[in-house]
């Protein structure tokens, strides 16, 4: 059974008018959602409560739990995105519209729409929540995946860990990108996922009871020297990661940190104060002792790593951190804001390329229920904007982000849903011809978004664009003042010199 009061739980600070915004929001998407059946034979609904659910959980507000709850009823129950504005605003339509424009996102499959589609549901998204939705209700589909038909496992699987675990990942929120990698796992690598996860079997009940073993020994010896309010757990490293980490190292008793023992300590100085401790009980691993709260990580992440020898036969990490450096290794804070935040100057030399997805853009400005919209974001995310990279070693994709990318590209689609990259205030004649010469050099009009445009049209982000073409049809030499992409450009000139020399 379902119930609203378990989301409603979840939202720290809950008022009134929250409460009853998520209430109306269930019993709106129950209604619209019933008699619809998912594949394991359950009601479709429960996929957009767990959804909602997951968003409470990842500490976002009313609206957005509203909107996850809502977030499939203009796709697949029919309801206009006018009754949803209607009904609940202006603010929660916007959301509900741009995850509607995001399931429309085809994936190919092919290496080289990877980038260009995690670029594309950035750049689509305007606003971080709309990410937010789609990467919850991706990771409670990846927890239903196996009542999917088994053709589409595959594709569902391989996206995830293309595509979605990457967004996660690159937006810090290492618990989403951790289980989304874990899930995707055993359906893109079967044999890979089976013969790791035997191999992690082996000595399981030993390891565990070693641990258990150590992390009592560890509080005890900690207590001796005051450290009494500490909390300590044990991780084993993710299946996905650890098979990522085999790939370089080759060999599993490389692999130091398989097993790694979690000190959560009160303050900064109590790191190293635990760090004395483990140290003088216990013989550390010579080279692998790292200070990431002197030096944080080009990430943000910080804490002390060091690498022991329990005295049992068995090697444990142990990462020592305050209990604000775990919340933020876990969510995403990618700056130490403690200190930088005394340390901005100009506000607008310091934001990052999460600014442009909070809701403050002319979609969302003006936009505000009785709700307060920042209030919507987790103090997580909202300290993101603070981040600004400065990584030498960022992959393409960090590369594209770093430059701001969407702010001078946008994405558009052809009608089988490929991507095509394209500078801003493009035309369709650029699109045209960066599908391929002839089909610009024989287009007849465009289609975008299904309605008849002219040439001169400048395409927006997410626009369908449909090049309409005749064998007759002959590339203009008005076109080169229309279009954008140097590309377009020099192709028009090449066929209006053929043209030209055919006459002579």
């Amino acid at each position: 059974m379902t119930n609203p009061q378990d989301i409603i739980r979840l939202i720290d600070g809950v008022t009134n008018d929250e409460v009853a915004l998520i209430n109306k929001s269930y019993l709106f998407a129950e209604k619209s959602h019933e008699g619809q059946k998912r594949h394991s034979g359950e009601k479709y609904f429960l996929h957009v409560f767990e959804t909602a659910k997951i968003l409470a959980e990842l500490g976002m507000g009313a609206v957005t739990v509203s909107a996850g709850l809502l977030h499939d009823v203009v796709e697949d129950c029919g309801v206009s995105l006018e009754t949803i504005e209607k009904e609940f605003g202006k603010e929660i339509a916007f959301l509900v519209d741009g995850v509607t424009k995001l399931g429309n996102v085809k994936y190919r499959g092919a290496d080289r729409h990877n980038e260009s589609l995690r670029k594309l549901f950035v750049a689509m998204s305007e606003d971080i929540r709309v990410l937010m939705i789609k990467l919850s209700d991706r990771l409670h589909n990846m927890r239903t995946l196996s009542y999917v038909p088994k053709e589409k496992q595959l594709r569902i699987a391989t996206e995830t860990l293309e595509i979605y675990a990457p967004i996660a990942y690159r937006l810090g929120i290492r618990k989403l990108n951790r289980e989304l990698e874990d899930l995707a796992f055993p359906y893109v690598y079967p044999k890979e996922y089976e013969d790791l996860k035997n191999l992690m079997k082996e000595g399981q009940r030993e390891r565990h009871d070693s641990l258990e073993k150590f992390i009592q020994s560890v509080k005890k010896a900690l207590a001796k020297e005051g450290l009494i309010k500490v909390k300590t757990d044990y991780r084993v490293k993710g299946l996905y990661s650890l098979y990522k980490k085999l790939l370089q190292k080759k060999d599993i008793e490389k692999i130091y940190d398989i097993n790694a023992v979690r000190m959560i300590v009160e303050t900064t100085q109590d790191c190293y104060r635990a760090l004395g401790v483990v140290h003088a009980t216990w013989r550390p691993l010579p080279g692998r002792i790292k200070d990431y709260i002197a030096f944080p990580k080009l990430n943000g992440y910080q804490g002390i790593h060091t690498t022991i020898f329990t005295g049992d036969g068995n090697i444990v990490e142990v990462q020592i951190k305050t209990n604000e450096m775990h919340t933020y290794s876990e969510y995403g804070v990618a700056s130490h804001i403690s200190y930088k935040k005394d340390k901005v100057g100009k506000d607008e030399e310091t934001i990052g390329w999460i600014r442009s997805l909070l809701p403050k853009n002319k979609n969302t400005e003006g936009i505000r229920t009785t709700l307060n919209a920042s209030k919507d974001i987790p103090s997580f995310i909202q300290e993101l904007v603070t981040y600004q990279e400065n990584s030498s070693e960022a992959t393409s994709f960090d590369d594209h982000l770093k430059n701001d990318f969407f702010s001078k590209r946008i994405f558009a689609f052809s009608p089988k849903g490929d991507v095509v990259d394209l500078p801003i205030d493009s035309t369709p004649i650029d699109f045209a011809y960066t599908i391929h010469s002839d089909i610009g050099n024989h287009m007849l009009g465009a289609k975008v978004n299904g309605k008849l445009a002219s040439l001169d049209t400048k395409l927006q982000n997410g626009d369908i664009v449909d090049i309409m073409t005749r064998p007759s049809a002959k590339a203009n030499q008005k076109w080169i003042d229309m279009c954008k992409t140097s590309t377009a450009k020099r192709h028009i000139r090449i066929e209006l010199s053929k043209r030209q020399k055919t006459k002579q």
